[in-house]
């Protein structure tokens, strides 16, 4: 009776932020993250192990369109885009590179930097395609380094950002632009393959001290955006990843994974106490943290609450729990993905996008705090 009555109050809060944010201004938004939010950025890299460009990705997209979303249709980044006033997620910023035009112009309406496979180190998604086996041994760390072209890492995402920054000043002014920057809001979604790499490659690297760098790692990266002139951040928390299709076949019983839904939650209190002390010493800094730890297990608890009838198995794949192979043209394809958490052995469908959507949108403290994502826009 609980969770109905947070249901209930949610889908009130939700229609009242709607119809608020219909007069409000749309603002102007910036993406970084991985494929939780890569609308397509890994097209660009034509050595990329991570990319979704090709079916059955996007079969739910119009004219069933594989762009490189890791999902049957929309991300989580492009349903808060279209809840802030936008068509979808602003494009990637490698899509306009080859046009100074179209990065000046999108500068003034957002651009999204996100890359899957990347992380908040630099290494993430570098080495990952050799470290995830697909439920076999796990390979040493010493031979997990290749290809450095497979994923724009958060650094060279901020450097994109750095670029976009630049045409804001030469075209506004430091003060204008400094101002403009100020009211536009930044999203962040990353986290998650620095964990799956830090367990699946068996480092030696004690739990704390990784964690710990995982934590400097978000600081200075955050400290950066704050110097070239962010000031709204909605920062999204890495879920339970112990209970990914992709991760259930590592534990006989088919149960989660969690070892890593520990790490999960543990990186949660450290963002959460990061995020606390960078507000205290940049008093225009506004923020609001999406706790989709919360946000997840209260859907595996109750999913016919929220009319989902699989939590558990990947809608695209193949194997155990349909997740021991990618999603591809070859895979087996689910006919009910509206009713499947999962779309491959990694994402959310398009339906798990839209309601984590909405509740970092309109939901209240238990799953985002101290602010929701609309009240940060409006702030």
């Amino acid at each position: 009776m609980a969770e109905k009555l947070v249901l209930f109050a949610m889908a009130m809060a939700m229609t009242m932020m709607v119809l608020i944010s219909a007069s409000a201004e749309v603002p102007t938004i910036f993406i970084f993250g991985d494929s939780t939010a890569d609308v397509g950025t890994n097209n660009f890299l034509p050595h990329s192990n991570f990319r979704a460009n090709f079916p059955h990705n996007g079969i739910d997209f119009p004219h069933a369109r594989p762009t490189g979303r890791f999902s049957n249709g929309l991300n989580s980044a492009d349903f808060l885009a279209k809840l802030l006033g936008h068509k979808r997620s602003p494009p990637p910023f490698l899509s306009l590179k080859k046009s100074s035009a179209g990065v000046k112009k999108h500068s003034f309406r957002g651009i999204s930097f996100a890359s899957g496979g990347s992380g908040l180190l630099d290494l993430t998604g570098q080495r990952m395609p050799r470290m995830m086996k697909f439920g076999a041994e796990r390979v040493p760390t010493d031979d997990l380094h290749s290809n450095l072209t497979n994923v724009i890492p958060l650094t060279e995402q901020r450097e994109q950002f750095k670029a976009v920054h630049g045409h804001l000043m030469a075209a506004l002014g430091k003060s204008e632009a400094k101002k403009f920057l100020s009211k536009s809001v930044v999203f962040i979604s990353t986290a998650s393959n620095d964990i799956f790499e830090y367990y699946h490659s068996g480092s030696t690297m004690p739990k704390e001290t990784f964690m710990s760098n995982l934590g400097l790692a978000y600081e200075k990266h955050l400290k950066a955006l704050l110097n070239l002139g962010a000031r709204k951040f909605g920062i999204i928390s890495v879920p339970p990843i112990g209970c990914c299709p992709s991760q259930r076949i590592y534990n006989s019983t088919g149960g989660c994974l969690e070892i890593l839904n520990e790490y999960a939650r543990a990186f949660h209190a450290s963002i959460e106490s990061l995020l606390c002390k960078l507000s205290s010493e940049h008093k225009d800094m506004k923020y609001s943290l999406g706790n989709t730890f919360e946000m997840t297990i209260n859907v595996l608890n109750n999913p016919f609450l929220f009319n989902f009838t699989d939590v558990q198995t990947a809608c695209c794949g193949a194997g155990r729990f349909n997740a021991q192979s990618i999603c591809d043209p070859k895979a087996n394809l689910c006919s009910n993905r509206n009713q499947n958490l999962f779309w491959d052995l990694f994402h959310p469908t398009q339906a798990a996008s839209n309601l984590a959507a909405v509740t970092l949108y309109g939901g209240g403290p238990r799953f985002v705090s101290p602010i929701n994502f609309a009240q940060l826009a409006a702030a």
